[in-house]
């Protein structure tokens, strides 16, 4: 489970070359994220929808403590992020669709590594590690260098390292951003099977396709603010006679 309770991020903007030399203006701050509060449940998928540079990624790095919040708090599985934030990673997996992968080294030694990090018991990390190639279909290029993998294979082997070591809460952040319509399609079906097998999930898009597929809760965030929270049934009910898009821009409308 992760519970969301009125986090605030609040970044300080950059000075100008010449606002430094000419001191034309103070020193100004940007709020990426206001009072923002929700929670996920296990076996389901929370979708969290917006539009570029709403919030959404502040967000979710803040959740997996990659972020500190500037107020507020997060429990992930019930375990503050404030206060023990390796003990909540070791229940969190990560999965964006930027991951980066060491180049030199081959799908099934990055597995290895990554659960060292995570510090899986080897004769586990073994029987974990051969489950995923199976179940991800990496066996065919498991022992060829990641950096001569296509983005698609890429993206499944980050995949399988996201869940090396059966992380109870899965975030996915724009996972299918920038891939074919099959590697899309796995990244689909796998984040439907984590739901089935009763993980927290929590999805990041921007494509309405990918709502109506995987949502049964919804969060709408707009210029930092949640404007929108509940579930997806409703979601529809409420605007039964829009589109989808429609919908989602009639909301931001709402929020202005």
């Amino acid at each position: 489970m992760i519970e969301v309770e009125g986090i605030s991020k609040i970044f300080k903007k950059a000075e100008s070359k010449k606002q430094k030399i000419y001191r034309t203006a103070p020193k100004t701050t940007f709020h990426a994220l206001d009072r923002v509060s929700f929670s996920c449940q296990p076996g389901r998928i929370y979708t969290l929808l917006g539009p570029n540079g709403a919030g959404k990624t502040t967000a979710l790095r803040i959740i997996a403590s990659m972020l500190k919040p500037s107020e507020g708090t997060v429990k992930v599985a019930g375990i503050d992020i404030n206060k023990d934030p390796r003990q909540a990673r070791s229940q969190l997996g990560f999965l964006t669709g930027s991951t980066g992968l060491y180049d030199r080294l081959t799908p099934r030694e990055t597995l290895k590594y990554f659960g060292q990090l995570h510090r899986v018991e080897p004769d586990v990390a073994q029987k974990r590690i051969d489950e995923l190639i199976e179940r991800l279909d990496i066996g065919d290029f498991a022992d060829r260098r990641v950096g001569k993998l296509s983005m698609g294979q890429t993206q499944r082997v980050s995949i399988a390292r996201t869940l090396m070591h059966d992380p109870q809460v899965i975030i996915f952040d724009e996972p299918t951003n920038g891939l074919d319509i099959l590697a899309s399609r796995t990244i689909i079906d796998w984040i439907r099977e984590c739901r089935t097998i009763g993980k927290t999930i929590i999805f990041s898009t921007h494509i309405m396709g990918e709502v109506s597929l995987l949502s049964d809760d919804l969060g709408v965030i707009h210029k930092g603010k949640l404007c929108y929270n509940d579930t997806f049934e409703n979601f529809k009910a409420e605007h039964g006679e829009h589109t989808l898009e429609d919908a989602f821009i009639s909301i931001l409308e709402g929020a202005e």
